[in-house]
């Protein structure tokens, strides 16, 4: 027992490591896209993230495939996390290097097609271990909600001091996690991998996934955005540095990952209904409410309420997916929704930063906050009619 508890120890750490080392970029990406010659608006820093996304997007299915080919996860993990701190170095070298900012984007691509095997791979490993999956992936839960809160803080004092400093932070915490995982054992099963043409059937075959999915979609988009345009948007209307624009980042994160467990337990009891539907239509307000802040107090006093209702929704949401799906179907219906949350992730960068460089912040709080509210009164029938299922193999027509 010892032995597990120790190895699952291991592999969250490995999360944490790799998941903080992605945040660490956030808070001054701003000037990190400037020192490599990128520009100093936004479209500059929604390029520099959607790179990497893009990649983390295209890529999770090939690693996972590769480790059912294998049959092990952990040379994979530790490929992966060595190759992305290759890429951060790479990367903190292209200002000598005198390359492009087109050659950046390409080299934040290929590191971030590294940097996506740590990551899923050492998720998956952990959802390998015997123990409970809830308390596995409530491991990795709270490993990413903590490397998140952490990293935007410690990125933010790291951009202050040098905007490339961040990128050494990086790779650091990229070897420290291939480290954690390299004489780990692998209990790697014969599994099913899930991809996005196998989800987009699975959808056709239980058409209510559709309603939890498109939450998912939402609200993974909204995170994406604040970890673009809320740095942009705290950094230049209210004046504050590196570290401060992090700092507002962490009273998102913060409440958002200490409160995931108990709103799950909450609604267990309340039913998914107020937390997925009146937690999405609070959620968004909220966004808007960040938006419209006249003053920084209030803004950050909003990103915590932010983060309250985001907790509330998240754990809701996927508990929902569980309800749905058939207890042999809810590996691969989880993960189909993982996979429409990462296309949510990359989403929020486009619409965050297209609809700021067009139209100014407003309106791209606007946009985000306004669809977490259209995505609650559109659906909430169908949520209604889902909650009131209390297991497995509810349908839903197409009409809702």
């Amino acid at each position: 027992m010892d032995g597990r508890r120790g190895e699952r120890a291991r592999l969250a750490l490995a999360v944490w490591a790799v998941l903080v080392s992605q945040v660490l970029v956030y808070p001054g990406v701003s000037d990190l896209v400037v020192a490599l010659g990128g520009g100093g608006d936004v479209n500059a820093g929604m390029w520099f993230l959607v790179a990497e996304f893009a990649a983390f997007v295209l890529f999770a299915g090939v690693w996972g495939a590769a480790s059912d080919a294998l049959g092990r996860r952990r040379p994979l993990v530790v490929l992966g996390a060595l190759g992305g701190a290759g890429g951060y170095l790479l990367l903190a070298a292209a200002p000598s290097l005198g390359l492009s900012f087109a050659a950046v984007l390409l080299i934040r691509a290929l590191g971030g097609a590294m940097t996506i095997g740590a990551f899923s791979l050492s998720m998956t490993a952990l959802a390998d271990l015997a123990g409970g999956n809830g308390r596995n992936m409530g491991a990795a839960g709270i490993a990413i909600g903590l490397g998140a809160a952490l990293g935007s803080v410690v990125g933010g004092r790291l951009a202050d001091i040098d905007p490339l400093y961040p990128l050494y932070g990086a790779a650091a915490l990229l070897v420290v996690a291939a480290a954690l995982v390299a004489s780990a054992p692998d209990r790697t099963p014969d599994g099913v991998r899930l991809q996005v043409g196998p989800a987009l059937s699975r959808l056709s075959e239980k058409p209510a996934l559709a309603v939890p999915y498109a939450f998912g979609f939402i609200d993974r988009m909204t995170a994406g955005f604040f970890a673009l345009v809320g740095v942009y948007y705290f950094r230049e209307t209210f004046g504050l540095d590196a570290f401060g624009a992090g700092l507002a980042l962490a009273a998102f994160f913060f409440p958002f990952a200490l409160l995931q467990y108990p709103a799950g337990v909450l609604s267990d009891r309340v039913g998914r209904f107020v937390p997925v539907v009146v937690g999405s239509l609070c959620f968004g307000f909220a966004i808007v409410g960040v938006g419209l802040a006249p003053t920084l107090e209030l803004a950050v006093a909003g990103m915590v309420v932010v983060g309250v209702f985001g907790a509330l929704v998240s754990p809701a949401t996927m508990a929902l997916v569980a309800d749905v799906a058939a207890p042999e179907e809810r590996g691969a219906a989880l993960g189909g929704f993982n996979i429409f949350g990462s296309l949510g992730f990359l989403a929020g960068f486009v619409v965050g930063g297209v609809a700021t460089s067009t139209a100014g912040y407003l309106a791209a709080f606007l946009a985000v906050g306004l669809s977490e509210v259209a995505i609650a009164v559109v659906a909430s029938r169908a949520v209604r009619r889902l909650s009131s299922t209390p297991t497995g193999g509810a349908s839903l027509s197409a009409d809702d």
